[in-house]
């Protein structure tokens, strides 16, 4: 099955709340184990943007898009009921892909990854939980570990890249009762990524 190719030219209008909410859906119903929720895409797509050294529009969609519902499977439009339905999907997905590029090059203080919040004990108290995300943010990482080794081994960068391993990775340690120290982790998600964008850009304009 061909997908379309990411194109940085092409629509990159935000999804509303609405249309996170109808893709979130579209997800939940596909009948796999392997289908991530809006979270996790949502951090594929940045890992797959951050990606060093590789744009992702050189990759045909077929490499990467079928990683966010589990795979294709051998009968065609599997996991999907319909073709329709896959359009949608894949349609919405790159719409959001566009909007992250768009929002990091353009507005990246007005960009917000999406994560879970939980009620703490109190009324005034919200914990952030990014372990979807980052567990989808890896799931990029794992398509191109050679393109990543350089910057989990160079201190400033696996800085930056730390609070997602200590989320998600195999070896995080991050208690997962421990609501604090995992907000503190997924909220400086944001900025961290942004200076990802930033040292890729300029090892990209140094190339």
């Amino acid at each position: 099955m061909q997908y379309p190719r990411y194109n940085p030219a092409s629509d990159n209008r935000p999804l509303s709340d609405d249309e996170v909410n109808d893709l979130d859906e579209l997800l939940a119903v596909l009948p796999t184990d392997g289908a991530m929720n809006a979270e996790a895409m949502d951090g594929y797509l940045a890992g797959l943007l951050l990606t060093p050294g590789r744009e992702l529009s050189s990759l045909p969609g077929e490499a990467w898009l079928p990683l966010i519902w589990g795979g294709d499977g051998d009968v065609d439009p599997a996991p999907f009921v319909s073709g329709k339905q896959r359009k949608k999907l894949v349609m919405l997905v790159l719409r959001h892909l566009h909007s992250i590029a768009t929002a990091w090059a353009q507005r990246p203080q007005g960009w917000e990854p999406i994560f879970s919040f939980a009620d703490g004990e109190d009324e005034d108290t919200e914990y952030a939980d990014a372990e979807d995300w980052a567990a989808g943010f890896l799931m990029a990482v794992d398509l191109a570990p050679e393109a990543w080794a350089p910057w989990f081994d160079n201190a400033d960068s696996a800085a930056l890249l730390a609070p997602i391993v200590a989320l998600a990775g195999e070896d995080g340690g991050l208690d997962q009762a421990d609501a604090a120290a995992r907000d503190e982790a997924s909220r400086s998600i944001p900025d961290a990524m942004l200076a990802l964008w930033a040292l890729r850009q300029n090892s990209a304009a140094k190339a």
